[in-house]
């Protein structure tokens, strides 16, 4: 398996990922882990229509995605994958997809959650997934589009253990 980026972003696939992060990291191939797409077949197919033929798309649940991740049928491909949440992100590694990097774009407002940048809101579930994602050496950045500068999720959050 060849991931090329590994992102969270509750919009999945859209517009930027498409015509910005895909030929930035000359990906082939986008994987979607996301139990509600998976599970929702309208919103699968129109997904699935929004990616041009000439790339691979598979959406799944977060286990199904992580078998097929850790298999050998994505070995030629350049992957980029894509969680909703964070604990779709946390999920996946514990189930045993490895990956070293994890990037931010965006995880909107909502209830319970605090404004650090722009794009990334978080509540403390979202801390404490990427607490642990950090502690077991996953570098985490936030990086909206490809010409912004990669900045380390620490430095956008005062104290990762503090209350929000």
């Amino acid at each position: 398996m060849n991931l090329v980026l590994t992102r969270i972003d509750n919009r999945l696939i859209h517009g930027q990922v498409l015509e910005a992060w895909v030929p930035f990291v000359k990906a082939d191939c986008i994987v979607v882990a996301n139990d509600s797409i998976a599970g929702n077949p309208l919103k699968k197919m129109m997904m699935q229509a929004s990616v041009p033929s000439r790339m691979r798309v598979e959406i799944g649940t977060v286990a199904d995605s992580v078998v097929l991740l850790n298999s050998s049928q994505l070995n030629r491909c350049r992957v980029l994958l894509l969680f909703g949440t964070t604990s779709d992100a946390v999920r996946a590694y514990r189930e045993g997809l490895s990956y070293d990097q994890l990037n931010l774009g965006n995880l909107h407002a909502d209830k319970g959650k605090a404004r650090f940048s722009c794009t990334l809101f978080l509540n403390p579930a979202d801390m404490d997934d990427l607490e642990m994602l950090d502690q077991a050496g996953v570098k985490i950045t936030s990086r909206c589009i490809p010409a912004d500068g990669e900045r380390s999720w620490r430095k956008l959050i005062p104290s990762a253990k503090g209350p929000i």
